[in-house]
């Protein structure tokens, strides 16, 4: 028997697990790793330090996703590199291909994933996940998750379900905006939904229960990507990030992503007023001023809000951003452009229910069904009480 990680912190992550057990589901194989910088255990320690000093184990590739192996890469495309510690090839899964290739398989027996995600179903971790899911069930590789704790909590689900045929890098498959699932859970979903003849395990979490936020879990926080940038910005991303794809800033290049928003023309005052009145749990809402050195509206005077987090239980993220964009259709029909707010919305029929400004209530309640379809579909693949 091995000894519990749980036992040495208040959460393990799965490759703390996997270290505790002496790397017992990979012993005697080759591997290749998925992961970035967020691959760490709790003693700071790399999943491909651990893997590649393992005697038991061969790794032979690595894999990295949007954001580059280090996350500091923020660009359209990221090229094949060299790890300059192990000298392994990096094979990117955000260049000209996002899924591994059948060369990239080659003399891999397992593939294991091991990255941070942050509960949001835009964030394109986990969609590097399902298209390396699909590789390996293609050429016969097997697949392991380390699995990672989901830091916005696994017990809140939110926002509408992604449309059929509305697949995409940042809406891979039709669940909500603020899932609420792991890695290790989405992949039990992908395979089984997807129909994929994959040999797939999933190494837990000891230690962490589906109401806790990332604070309450005694790891240290790493920023998944360079504007993901702490907890509460991942608490805020579900409903701030949908309206990235339109005229606004959402604090990219400021010091505070994702806890800003704003716009030169933005009226912020009445904006605020009309957030008060929709009394939205869990946050404050403070006017600023600031002038992002970079992404929209660089070197530009923006008058915004600051997001305050008082409870960041009852926050309701997704409900918050589509407020603001009711807001916005009402107040700056001429300034706001929401041709493309459905990219990471994903449902056709809430994006013209935000165009005919419809009360906030009333959107949620018309996406009720479907996400309460959603809460009983994950059911059958939770892991976690």
């Amino acid at each position: 028997m091995y000894a519990s990680a749980a036992a040495l912190a208040s959460a393990a992550n799965g490759i703390d697990v996997l270290v505790a057990r002496g790397f017992d589901t990979l012993d005697g194989q080759r591997v290749g790793l998925i992961t970035n910088h967020t691959g760490l255990d709790r003693e700071g320690r790399s999943t491909i330090s651990l893997l590649a000093e393992a005697e038991m184990v061969t790794l032979v590739r690595l894999f990295s996703p949007e954001h580059g192996i280090e996350g500091k890469l923020d660009i359209p495309e990221i090229a094949d590199a060299r790890d300059g510690e192990t000298g392994l090839d990096i094979v990117s899964l955000y260049g000209d291909s996002r899924k591994p290739s059948p060369a990239s398989l080659h003399g891999i027996d397992t593939l294991v994933f091991d990255i941070q995600d942050i509960g949001t179903r835009f964030y394109t971790y986990i969609s590097t996940m399902g298209l390396a899911m699909q590789a390996a069930a293609q050429n016969g590789v097997r697949f392991v998750v380390l699995d990672r704790v989901n830091p916005i909590g696994g017990i809140a689900v939110a926002g509408p379900v992604l449309d059929e045929g509305l697949e995409s890098f940042v809406g891979y498959h039709p669940i909500a905006v603020r899932h609420g699932m792991t890695v290790g859970e989405l992949a039990r979903m992908f395979k089984s939904e997807l129909q994929l003849e994959l040999d797939l395990e999933v190494v837990p979490i000891e230690g962490w229960s589906r109401e806790q936020l990332f604070g309450s879990t005694g790891l240290s926080w790493v920023n998944p990507s360079p504007n993901m940038r702490s907890v509460d910005a991942a608490l805020l991303y579900p409903g701030i990030g949908l309206l990235e794809t339109t005229n606004v800033s959402v604090g990219r290049g400021t010091a505070r992503p994702f806890e800003f928003f704003g716009a030169p023309w933005l009226e912020a005052d009445a904006l605020i007023a009309y957030l008060e009145s929709e009394a939205l749990p869990g946050l404050r809402f403070h006017p600023v001023v600031f002038e992002p050195d970079s992404s929209v509206y660089a070197g530009e005077r923006c008058n915004g809000i600051r997001f305050e987090i008082t409870d960041p239980a009852s926050v309701r993220p997704v409900a918050t951003g589509l407020a603001i964009a009711r807001w916005l259709k009402l107040h700056h029909p001429t300034d706001w452009d929401m041709a493309r707010f459905n990219r990471l919305l994903g449902d056709k029929n809430v994006f013209e229910a935000v165009r005919e400004t419809q009360a906030l209530e009333r959107m949620i309640e018309s996406y009720s069904e479907e996400l309460d379809a959603f809460v009983r579909r994950r059911s059958d693949f939770l892991i976690y009480d």
